[in-house]
């Protein structure tokens, strides 16, 4: 069967909760900056119809700030004359403009309705979440509350995020050094390439070296050497990672892997192993059990690492330290 043309579009209880979580609740700003709510919808129902990789790209930018100092908006801030910070790690070079772009319109819009209230930590967390059902996939609980961070910086990123070309043994132990069991890595890799795109330097080895990678479906390999044949000389090439239903968050991804239809190393390497082979099967046949454990680990991930009170602040820019002159 060949693959669809559009492939190819460029893409427990209170008291074991820690004192900063416990301060989160779902109503922060009922009182404070009650259209926060409908504000943020707005915005990211105009950017994801006008842009339909903003979900993908928020969504990344999300996990990306969390597994780093927590979810704290230190991957908005710009680098400075003294600070290279976290967004200028090389990791985090290919995270696309689509989700600092839609986070930026909702400061805006924010800071004008009730100037000083939203923190941009909490702007990152909303929209992620409603982009995610935009594009098909689960309702889940935002507790608010969080502060923006005092720190981001570059030397901080390796060895929190996993890189495409790590084994499964590096994958698993990034996501066991913040919490997560190897179902919830499961789940939240599924959930971010359900609807995620990668770049093709960021699987090229599977494709140009001496022979394909014999674990790759061959007419996916043939597809990709054609789209990626000139990736070298433009390193902004890429495709989105579910060839089966892309942009609509599904079960699908998970289906592909059964079928040779991993696009990244790290991605097939889930099928190869009886850590995770199980886990991706259980999820391939069953979309309502893979929605309820991403959601699960969702609420888990949004809430790792969060400052609040004096440990933070409430950026008047998302991209800048408050102090900065």
């Amino acid at each position: 069967m060949g693959l669809p043309l559009f492939f190819f579009l460029l893409v427990t209880s209170l008291s074991s909760i820690p004192l900063s979580q416990s301060k989160l609740s779902l109503d922060y700003y009922a009182k404070t900056c009650p259209r926060f709510d409908s504000i943020v919808q707005e915005i990211v129902y105009s950017k994801q119809t006008q842009s339909p990789t903003t979900a993908a790209a928020t969504l990344r930018l999300f996990f990306h700030d969390c597994a780093v100092d927590g979810c704290d908006a230190s991957v908005l801030i710009r680098s400075s004359a003294t600070n290279k910070s976290e967004r200028d790690n090389d990791i985090n070079h290919s995270l696309a403009g689509d989700a600092y772009d839609v986070v930026s319109r909702i400061k805006t819009a924010v800071e004008l309705e009730c100037p000083g209230i939203v923190s941009c930590s909490d702007i990152l967390a909303m929209a992620t979440r409603n982009l995610i059902i935009m594009t098909g996939g689960p309702h889940y609980k935002v507790r608010l509350g969080r502060k923006d961070g005092f720190v981001s910086q570059a030397s901080h990123v390796e060895g929190h995020i996993s890189r495409a070309n790590n084994s499964l043994n590096q994958m698993i132990a990034i996501f066991q050094s913040m919490g997560f069991t190897v179902q919830e890595m499961v789940a939240l890799t599924a959930g971010g390439h359900t609807i995620g795109f990668a770049h093709c330097s960021e699987f090229s080895t599977r494709l140009f070296g001496k022979t394909p990678d014999p674990t790759l479906n061959p007419k996916l390999v043939e597809a990709l050497k054609r789209h990626c044949a000139n990736y070298s000389t433009n390193p902004t090439i890429a495709v989105f990672l579910d060839v089966i239903s892309p942009g609509r968050f599904d079960n699908n991804f998970l289906k592909n892997l059964q079928k040779g239809l991993g696009i990244l190393a790290s991605d097939s390497a889930l099928m190869k192993d009886p850590r995770t082979v199980e886990i991706v099967n259980k999820y391939a046949m069953d979309n309502n059990l893979f929605f309820r454990d991403f959601s699960r680990a969702m609420e888990k991930l949004s809430i790792l690492g969060v400052k609040t009170g004096h440990k933070g602040e409430v950026r008047k820019r998302c991209d800048m330290f408050n102090n900065v002159d």
